[in-house]
């Protein structure tokens, strides 16, 4: 893996989309969604829905429990594609439909 880059080398492709939603936190990854533009969710969402069950199939290679810093955040950007694809397939919008953009009230508890 090149030191610039935050994916395994096999998703360079999807490495323009590793800074915004390579995150392990899930409230993070729900603001990015409410902040971001119908567009680039789109975006997100076509390029990494593509490269799904290739993503699953490397990941099912590695010990979930302790990932090596690319595979981690492979993980973490297809949580994100969890919030984002209901923005994209559910709600075509960002927020949720009739919830006047509210952030959520909750704080997720991370897995361990």
């Amino acid at each position: 893996m090149s030191t610039n880059t935050m994916l395994p080398d096999q998703f360079a492709d999807l490495e323009p989309f590793a800074p915004t939603w390579s995150v392990s936190d899930a409230n993070e990854r729900y603001e990015r969604r409410l902040v971001s533009t119908m567009e680039d969710l789109q975006a997100f969402y076509d390029a990494a829905v593509l490269r799904g069950p290739e993503a699953i199939s490397h990941l099912n290679e590695f010990d979930i429990t302790d990932l090596p810093e690319p595979q981690a955040n492979l993980l973490w950007m297809y949580c994100s594609l969890s919030a984002v694809s209901f923005a994209v397939d559910v709600f075509r919008q960002p927020t949720v439909p009739e919830t006047c953009g509210a952030t959520m009230p909750w704080t997720v508890v991370p897995y361990p």
